[in-house]
């Protein structure tokens, strides 16, 4: 990897794009060595935890350098482009991908040129009057090096009767507790990974290596020795009847958050079928209100508008569990979070303030988040501050579901399939539009009075719209 000393030469680093994001995974590169950028020109689409995110640059220039291929996930803070703000003409050759997988090993720190007093604020960056350093960290060929030299001089004498002690092994606290557990030291395990950091796999193949072979001949007298344990069989997978999915990005967060909700929080869930039979009736008379002329009116847009009368009505329900200082925070306005699956996994964006919302702006904010959800464009911002959520599994042909809470909030509506059943209407038996909506809720912060009441209310407005109006 090319080194960077030229003062003309800026680096652009991965900025945290959302809130307490560590890593993202370089999707696409929309620049190569060699392209003229500008200010807020977009370099590249990155995917974190929580949504994929165009990357702009902050300055004019000439690019020098792409750090790292697509598909390659990187540390924020790590420099991913350099770019030569004066414009000069020597190029290097791009990164090869075998060596962009390891990191390249810290530098000396130079002479940066002052800063100007106003620089672009890019997400996650701010603006800071001072920049704090992180300490370079030394590689593993160098940490060896270290303790080899001091190993000799102390065989030389020369010591001064100084011990000599041995680097600490790199490894991340997760793969120390693996090692703790396993009763492996991290002392004997070559590491594999970027700067000589163990990896867990590293730990792995220590445990593997301790275990004796068949071929391993028994000593020659241990009358009372126990049986050596046979090695555990290496399990093989095969590539024409299986294929593997690494977890990452969103599929990764979206699986720890519903583990830490699922965990944490008491789920209740409580179900009530209704007939909806008026309310499509209302949907299809709203498609022709000249007051919702282009504008997409579903079931969904008045289920959410039952959602937030009820929650106006019921308003302990929209809360949340503060587990640090044990106390219910009630929230006086409602984000209210609707569930979309994407090709990258089910995301769940929220429509700001929607307890303010008309009718047709909520209509419109909800075509513009499920349009933007489903094109792989949603913001970190928009998946932030979420306090209720709705999702509709009736669009996979589904009568309801159990659904858990989306983290931080105190209840969520599964809305089922509306199909014709057979209803007793005024006393008749007619074929009825049904569908079955499942409200679950935290029983730390919600009793099933309140979360009864929340559901009855719903259903209540569903089955008679024109609640809408009497109870808004």
């Amino acid at each position: 990897m090319t080194t960077m000393t030229d003062a003309s030469v800026r680096e652009f680093k991965m900025p945290d794009v959302g809130e307490g994001l560590t890593e993202a995974e370089i999707l696409k590169w929309h620049v190569q060595p060699g392209d003229t950028v500008t200010d807020g020109q977009v370099v590249c689409e990155v995917e974190t935890a929580k949504a994929a995110v165009e990357l702009p640059i902050p300055y004019d220039g000439v690019v020098r350098e792409l750090r790292f291929p697509e598909g390659t996930t990187v540390d924020v803070g790590t420099a991913i482009i350099a770019v030569d703000v004066a414009g000069g003409a020597s190029v290097p050759a791009p990164v090869a991908p075998q060596e962009a997988e390891r990191p390249e090993a810290p530098r000396a720190p130079e002479a940066e040129p002052k800063a100007p007093a106003r620089q672009p604020v890019l997400v996650g960056y701010g603006v800071a009057t001072s920049a704090t350093r992180r300490r370079p960290r030394k590689s593993a060929e160098a940490a060896v090096a270290q303790a080899a030299q001091g190993i000799q001089a102390e065989l030389n004498g020369s010591g001064g009767g100084v011990p000599v002690v041995a680097p600490r092994p790199l490894a991340k606290p997760p793969v120390r507790k693996l090692a703790k557990d396993l009763g492996v030291d991290l002392a004997t395990v070559t590491p594999t990974g970027p700067d000589g950091v163990i990896t867990r796999e590293d730990v792995h193949a220590a445990v593997a290596a301790t275990v004796p072979g068949p071929e391993a001949a028994a000593p020659l007298a241990a009358p009372a020795a126990a049986p050596v344990p046979a090695p555990a069989p290496v399990v093989t997978y095969d590539g024409a009847r299986e294929t593997r999915v690494p977890v990452k990005g969103v599929r990764k967060a979206t699986a720890q958050a519903m583990i830490g909700s699922a965990f944490t929080a008491p789920h209740v869930t409580e179900f009530v079928t209704v007939d909806v039979t008026r309310m499509m009736k209302l949907v299809e008379e709203l498609k022709q209100d000249k007051e919702m002329q282009g504008l997409r009116v579903t079931s969904l847009l008045l289920i959410a508008k039952a959602l937030l009368v009820a929650i106006r009505r019921h308003p302990d329900i929209n809360a949340s569990w503060d587990e640090a200082a044990q106390e219910i925070v009630l929230k006086h306005y409602v984000n209210l979070g609707i569930a979309a699956a994407t090709p990258r996994g089910l995301i769940v964006p929220n429509i700001k303030d929607a307890h303010l919302k008309t009718l047709p702006q909520l209509s419109q904010e909800l075509s513009d988040l499920v349009a933007t959800a489903r094109e792989g464009r949603t913001s970190p911002a928009a998946m932030q501050g979420g306090t209720v959520t709705i999702t509709n599994v009736g669009v996979f042909g589904v009568d309801t579901g159990t659904p858990i809470l989306n983290p931080g909030e105190s209840a969520i509506l599964a809305v089922g399939t509306i199909k014709l059943q057979p209803w007793v209407h005024k006393g008749k038996v007619k074929p009825r539009q049904v569908t079955t909506l499942a409200l679950s809720f935290d029983h730390r912060l919600v009793d099933g009075e309140l979360g009864s009441k929340v559901l009855a209310d719903v259903a209540a407005v569903l089955e008679q719209p024109k609640r809408l109006i009497t109870w808004a």
